[in-house]
């Protein structure tokens, strides 16, 4: 069992984290979940053993949930129109492979941008790309866009890469936007994502996302969990530890800085090719900061071979890049940590409880976010979150 003094200690500091985690200011909660430790170091009732560091993860975890609740409602709450009239053209460059999920309505919404000047390079590997029939048609139905087609050589190991250096090298203008093949956007997407690179000490712009249009089980899980996990701890990560977070959603920069880092070419055999583009630009002095934008992201039919592949992939990714921050990911595991340590505990009622609370915490949180995130498909799935 753990001594009665030690719950109090626990409960006192990370009731200090909690008022500190309001939005007078985040930063004090961490200091104040800081001071969880600081309290357990000094407490003399009782020892370490493996109940009591399963409670404190448990706790922490709920903890972390809170502040990434408070980050994603802070970055809505900033989501609003344009403030400038920053508008230089664009050059946006789209790797593509074979047909995604609705691919012509996707590549349609980046034609029909309500942007002064702007072109649209789709790169690809294969001349006899299944997209080519979609792009003609696009060519036909927007003549007065440049829409060029570029065929990449393979340069290195990463082959979406080998595409984007083969883009920029034929693109016309000095902003670059970057947007994976399965992004569909609005009119207005182009002006908030290149706004905030009038301003110089900002290097990259990025966005968050949010699952659409899945047609199977695993689709929706994947957009659940991506919706409910995977962006509130970037949110995190982004917002409040200044990490160098980016994802292919979009991703926008100057050439010049392209240029600065050595250019595609220089991240051409990492596999964490976002992260590598974001954490050098951020090398260079400069912020990577996140647009007031979501992007939906087009799922389609997906096989739970697919989506697991992709998982496997971002954790890959992670634990290379990131080597320091790969452990801190056991904090999202919130139901299983307190069920493991319900379990050492005998299922006594500090265990039981416990579970409830981890229930409401993780319920709770991601119901608001996906409010915030105007994601209606997270919603739908949120009874499924405990699994």
């Amino acid at each position: 069992m753990i001594d009665r003094p030690y719950l109090h200690s626990i409960a006192r500091a990370l009731s200090a984290a909690a008022a500190a985690a309001a939005p007078c200011g985040l930063r004090q909660g961490v200091h104040g979940l800081m001071g969880t430790v600081s309290m357990w170091h000094s407490c003399k009732e009782c020892t370490m053993n493996l109940p009591t560091l399963l409670l404190v993860l448990t706790i922490a975890s709920c903890v972390f949930w809170l502040v990434a609740c408070w980050c994603v409602r802070e970055f809505a709450r900033e989501r609003s129109a344009v403030r400038s009239h920053f508008s230089p053209p664009v050059s946006v460059l789209k790797p593509v492979s074979g047909l995604d999920h609705q691919a012509y309505a996707n590549f349609r919404s980046f034609c029909e941008q309500d942007y002064p000047g702007y072109e649209i390079l789709f790169g690809m590997q294969n001349a006899d790309d299944p997209v080519l029939p979609v792009l003609d048609r696009l060519r036909r139905e927007f003549p007065h866009l440049n829409i060029q087609v570029v065929t990449a050589e393979p340069m290195g190991a990463n082959e979406k890469v080998s595409n984007l250096q083969a883009m920029v090298s034929a693109a016309h203008h000095d902003i670059l936007v970057l947007s994976d093949s399965d992004m569909r956007v609005t009119p207005d997407y182009l002006r908030q994502v290149v706004e905030p690179l009038g301003d110089e000490s900002n290097g990259l712009v990025t966005c968050l996302y949010r699952g659409e249009e899945a047609t199977s089980l695993a689709s929706a899980f994947e957009a659940l969990y991506d919706g409910s996990t995977y962006m509130p701890e970037a949110t995190v990560a982004a917002r409040l530890i200044r990490l160098p977070v980016a994802f292919g959603s979009t991703m926008a920069l100057r050439r010049k800085d392209l240029e600065r880092i050595g250019g595609f070419a220089a991240i051409m055999d990492y596999l964490a090719d976002d992260y590598e583009l974001a954490a050098r630009i951020m090398g260079l002095g400069k912020r990577v900061v996140l647009a007031p934008y979501v992007v939906p992201n087009i799922l389609g039919a997906e096989s739970w071979r697919q989506v697991w592949n992709r998982e496997v992939r971002w954790v890959r990714c992670i634990r290379a890049s990131r080597p320091l921050e790969y452990p801190g990911l056991l904090l999202s595991f919130t139901l299983p940590l307190a069920i493991a340590t319900a379990t050492v505990m005998g299922f006594d009622v500090v265990g039981r409880n416990l579970i409830v609370m981890a229930l409401l915490v993780r319920w709770g949180t991601a119901w608001l976010i996906s409010g915030y995130l105007g994601d209606t498909l997270m919603r739908r799935m949120l009874p499924w979150l405990p699994l």
